[in-house]
């Protein structure tokens, strides 16, 4: 049996005919940038997270970027950041000028909210909430200790689609929340997408002219912008892809209960069920991971490692001065974790037969 680690065609076929639909409507409409299919998954995405405003820009990675820019953060400012968070998260503080201040994680791979207030400065500005793998960072924690420190939250939910804390959906806590729709996402796009959600109606209108060049009126400039945004194709099958997101979602929930409750070996640690989980990823870890990776692939089923290297020892961000060991948690979840395969329309079958090759693993 062969079982990739994701297979992004299982859920193309259960909704063909409605993308295809979809697309061939906005091809026929001959508008393609800034029309009604992106006006309408914007109002339709916003009411899913609970939030007055979605602007759909280009990438995951330009929603941080503007993100970071609409709340001010330049030079000199720190933002406070998870040491195991994807490198786009620190790409969105350093674009801006700003200085990633990184806080380990706990053991549902987020920021540990109990060390958060020992990183923070005078020259703190916001904190950035990473809900990695589809888990909630603990939101309230980390709202309360914004407001008592008068920071900005900004909350990167590019794997985190759905995802709740407290009964209410991430993003729509802080003062912007992020969201990637790149493919491998629970809500992808069939290409680059992404948005930034937020309740500050000027943070909004801000965000609308920065995408466009900096411009709310064609051809007349009032910032020096970006060329950032979702394209109308791209909007047309995310709005087909978000009508059924919940049901997704719940494929997803069904095979991580599935896999928790079946897993038994004592050389892998299970990923922490966290309320609100969507389960983007389902991560275990082991501290021989390099051999139950080749091991999985001998018996035909694919996996991943999110992620192999923290940022700061990342050669990109060698000048921020950071050494092996400076954050040991991080780094330790860097040589352990891998994901199994957890994706839309996978087989009782093909799952059982993966548990049953992690617990013959020896």
């Amino acid at each position: 049996m062969i079982i990739k680690a994701n297979d992004l065609n299982r859920q193309y076929e259960l909704y063909k005919d409605e993308y295809e639909k979809a697309a061939l409507r906005t091809l026929r409409s001959g508008w393609f940038i800034l029309g009604n299919e992106l006006m309408a998954f914007e109002e339709e995405f916003a009411d899913y997270t609970g939030s007055s405003n979605c602007i759909g820009v280009a990438s995951g990675l330009d929603a941080l970027v503007l993100g970071f820019r609409l709340l001010g953060v330049g030079s000199g400012d720190e933002v406070i950041v998870a040491s195991n968070a994807y490198i786009a998260c620190v790409m969105g503080i350093t674009l801006n000028g700003g200085k990633p201040v990184f806080v380990e994680p706990d053991e549902s791979f987020n920021i540990d909210p109990d060390i958060i207030e020992s990183a923070i400065t005078k020259k703190t500005k916001a904190i950035l909430a990473v809900h990695l793998y589809g888990a909630p960072c603990n939101m309230q924690r980390i709202t309360c200790i914004a407001e008592k420190y008068d920071l900005f939250v900004i909350e990167d939910c590019a794997q985190a689609h759905g995802t709740e804390s407290d009964g209410n959906r991430v993003g729509s806590f802080g003062s912007i929340g992020c969201f990637s729709f790149y493919p491998t996402k629970t809500l992808g796009s069939f290409g680059d997408g992404g948005a930034i959600i937020t309740n500050n109606e000027e943070i909004a209108n801000n965000a609308r002219i920065l995408r466009n060049y900096g411009s709310d009126k064609k051809y007349y400039f009032s910032e020096i912008g970006m060329n950032s945004r979702l394209d109308e194709i791209q909007a047309a099958l995310l709005r087909v892809k978000l009508s059924h997101v919940d049901v997704l979602i719940c494929d997803h929930r069904r095979i991580a209960a599935d896999y928790l409750s079946k897993i038994n070996n004592q050389l892998i640690t299970l990923p922490k069920n966290v309320s609100g989980h969507t389960w983007h990823q389902f991560v275990v870890r082991t501290d021989r991971r390099n051999e139950l990776k080749e091991y999985l692939e001998l018996n035909g089923i694919g996996s991943d490692i999110h992620y192999p290297i923290p940022p700061h020892l990342s050669k990109a961000y060698r000048f921020l001065g950071f050494a092996e060991g400076d954050f040991p948690l991080a780094e330790k979840y860097s040589r352990e974790v891998l994901s199994l395969p957890i994706f839309v329309g996978m087989t009782a079958e093909e799952q059982d037969y993966i548990v049953d090759v992690l617990n013959k693993w020896r």
